[in-house]
């Protein structure tokens, strides 16, 4: 078992191989149709294909294995907040110090981040084949990181169901090109002409960009926002992951027993940082928790945005969706160490989760590799572009979809390709 640990940890620093971009191999002709204009054709593969292609083992997850990842990250956690909280103060002048509690916040943040990719996936029940080990490991650790798990479990659940439709996917939800225009003309002409005069100045998608990064997390787990357009009657309270009432539009009456323990998990946690606040210090806790909680936050949003946002992937409504095309409409990307390392390489084998999101992320390459020769060309990757320019470009890029040229009336849309 130990020789097992160390491989695992090792084989984190492996970088993987580049994947075909997509299309260079293109669907079209895959499927035995030429034509002189790229025409996307969705996967005909099945389910079966891909559980078949996979090694059995890659789908055993081992509870000592998972525990001892999840061990491995809270040490390093607790080690960075001592080493900040007995070292920084002793730092010779202010300049010295402020730096050093930025970089500390930074590197806190991805490890945080790194926990919160641990609790996810006990909510897919990847970590242990034992349903009671991966509902305690998952809320204490989303209960650490003010994250209601059994709510966001069953919600998150529904996007893997819904993945890429628009009309009912709840993240990240582009809107198509005629429903973006009507909202941008809705309050006045003076206004869609300011908007247009400023949406591509970098300083103005930076400031947006902050503030997304900071509240849109905690908005949505309050509110689901992400779902207003199609939540707007209701109230606020009723779509908030945290309402137990059973008559809102997330949770069924048979989820009021999960989501009021989820609601006890962040009460817990909440009088356990209001005690700490007490005795430390409100502004000794934000140095320590605070700011890299945000970090934490931005990074969630940052991951989860770019593995759904791609010109490269298609968009489907409720004519043309299915669960496999919707698995197929993830993107793996390329964070180099701290995404194979600190974030478990949940950024580089997000195709695999959404099309096997039991099997555990320590087993993970292995069975993206195996899919792979079941899936082809229609593995969607960019290990090319710096994770970062990759967030950067599509967030400025990537506002509407739409049906591409020669595929009117198909069903299928596209965020426009255009020079970045």
């Amino acid at each position: 078992m130990t020789a097992e640990l160390g491989y695992h940890f090792i084989n984190h620093f492996r970088r993987r191989p580049n994947m075909p971009e997509p299309h260079q191999a293109s669907p079209e002709k895959a499927n035995g149709a030429a034509s002189d204009v790229p025409i996307f054709v969705p996967p005909e593969y099945t389910m079966k294909d891909i559980h078949d292609a996979i090694p059995a083992h890659c789908f055993q997850p081992s509870s000592l294995l998972s525990f001892a990842y999840v061990c491995r990250d809270f040490v390093f956690v607790s080690t960075l907040a001592l080493l900040a909280w007995t070292t920084i103060p002793h730092l010779p002048n202010a300049i010295s110090r402020n730096l050093a509690w930025i970089a500390y916040s930074f590197i806190q943040g991805l490890f945080l981040t790194g926990l919160w990719e641990l609790a996810h996936e006990c909510g897919h029940g990847a970590l242990s084949k034992k349903k009671w080990v991966n509902d305690a490991l998952g809320l204490t650790i989303h209960s650490f990181l003010f994250v209601p798990f059994h709510s966001w479990k069953i919600t998150h659940a529904f996007h893997h169901k819904v993945t890429n439709n628009i009309e009912k996917d709840i993240a990240f939800v582009p809107d198509v090109k005629e429903d973006w225009l009507a909202k941008r003309h809705a309050r006045s002409a003076f206004f869609a002409q300011a908007v247009s005069l400023v949406e591509d100045v970098p300083i103005f998608v930076l400031a947006e960009l902050i503030g997304h990064q900071l509240i849109a997390w905690p908005t949505y787990l309050i509110i689901n926002n992400f779902a207003l357009a199609r939540m707007a009657i209701v109230p606020w309270w009723k779509r908030s992951h945290f309402y137990f009432g059973g008559d809102g539009p997330n949770f069924k009456p048979m989820h009021k027993r999960d989501i009021i323990v989820s609601d006890i998990g962040i009460a817990i946690s909440s009088l356990l940082l209001w005690t700490t606040v007490q005795f430390f210090g409100g502004w000794n806790v934000m140095k320590i928790y605070g700011f890299p909680y945000l970090w934490t936050n931005h990074w969630i949003l940052t991951i989860t945005f770019l593995q759904h946002t791609s010109p490269k992937l298609p968009y489907y409504n409720n004519k043309t969706h299915s669960f496999l095309r919707g698995a197929q409409s993830a993107i793996d990307r390329d964070f180099g160490l701290i995404g194979r390392f600190i974030m478990h390489g949940a950024i580089e084998t997000h195709v695999l989760h959404h099309h096997a999101s039991k099997i555990p992320f320590y087993h993970a390459k292995e069975a993206s590799d195996a899919m792979d020769k079941v899936i082809g060309a229609y593995h969607v990757s960019d290990f090319k572009t710096n994770y970062l320019v990759a967030f950067w470009k599509e967030r400025r890029s990537c506002r509407f979809v739409e049906e591409k040229a020669g595929m009117e009336g198909k069903d299928i849309f596209f965020f426009p390709e255009k020079e970045q």
